[in-house]
């Protein structure tokens, strides 16, 4: 049984898709990739079809990320096929268990820098849309830390599923 990851932030250009490509290179470092799947989508649809924005690309080429991607709008049936919901802020927290169809589904949504034990009281990734190179690069630095530890809970979950 494969596990679901999901990452969502706003437009699905930015925060998203950077956490979807580190987390899934994450997936296949530890050669779980046959049991977990990684996507991500935004919790609106203006860029939907729109790949990664340049600037997003361009800081996970540089680190030696994939970044093959297209934008999509999240959908409240995927909560039935997801293990996991992981919002990139709390604004996006907050719009997701609103979209939730059930409470079982509201308790799939996490933020992603709760997976971060050195993030301090202050969980959002903040978007670094309007910003310059700066933002994207500490965006990817925030993912990569929270990824360490998101990755120990799926694996921590896998190993449940099996026992």
């Amino acid at each position: 049984m494969t596990f679901s990851v999901c990452f969502v932030c706003t437009g699905n250009i930015c925060r998203s898709p950077m956490a979807e490509s580190v987390f899934r290179a994450r997936v296949e470092e530890a050669r779980i990739d046959d049991q977990v799947q990684v996507d991500s989508a935004g919790t609106g649809g203006w860029h939907e079809g729109d790949p990664a924005d340049p600037r997003a690309v361009a800081v996970l080429e540089e680190q030696g990320y994939g970044s093959d991607h297209i934008a999509r709008q999240f959908q409240p049936s995927w909560f039935s096929r997801l293990d996991l919901v992981i919002a990139l802020d709390t604004g996006h927290l907050k719009a997701l268990r609103r979209l939730a169809p059930t409470p079982q589904d509201a308790a799939k949504i996490r933020l992603l820098r709760s997976y971060d034990p050195a993030a301090d009281d202050d969980l959002d990734v903040p978007d670094p849309y309007y910003g310059g190179m700066d933002g994207f690069e500490a965006c990817l630095e925030m993912v990569e830390a929270a990824s360490t530890g998101l990755l120990a809970a799926v694996r921590e979950n896998l190993e449940g599923r099996a026992a």
